[in-house]
């Protein structure tokens, strides 16, 4: 017998992943930010494939290009290369322990970044600043409490008992 699961946790979680996007930070922290809709579109495709895919990536990605203003696609080219990595690997990342799963994901995210200077690149827009390439290590120490709260909110446990 399988539990009914909570049905909001998935949009109203990469909503909060978009509004953290926003959230304005001082200019000497700004390149060290989390990419926090990788984060959770990672939660997602690592534990719930069969509702969050490629084609999830791409409208999140469009919608993350809509809400920060940047290159229309950029982010769903990011987020899609990101989903299709996770997906190929997935069998064996979900039952990493917590700190190699935190490694992987931190290869992920660095990955992103290359994807992301290779874009600014091949449109001949600015390049990324160097602390910039810090922020892996930032979403990297970050995936193991957005790992728990997610999968907390997902299972449930986060009502009283």
């Amino acid at each position: 017998m399988t539990r009914a699961r909570p049905q909001w946790v998935l949009p109203v979680s990469l909503l909060v992943a978009l509004l953290l996007m926003l959230m304005p930070l001082p200019p000497a922290v700004q390149p060290l930010r989390p990419y926090w809709l990788a984060l959770v579109l990672a939660y997602w495709v690592i534990e719930n494939p069969d509702h969050v895919g490629l084609g999830v990536a791409f409208i999140i990605g469009l919608l993350g290009d809509l809400v920060t203003g940047s290159l229309f696609g950029e982010q769903a080219l990011r987020l899609v290369v990101m989903a299709y990595i996770l997906q190929r690997f997935r069998a064996r990342l979900r039952f990493f322990p917590m700190s190699q799963q935190a490694l992987a994901i931190g290869g992920l995210l660095l990955n992103d970044c290359i994807v992301t200077a290779a874009i600014h690149i091949a449109v001949g827009s600015q390049p990324l600043h160097p602390l910039r390439w810090l922020s892996p290590v930032t979403g990297m120490v970050l995936w193991p409490l957005a790992y728990v709260a997610l999968d907390s909110l997902r299972h449930g446990r986060w009502r009283a008992r």
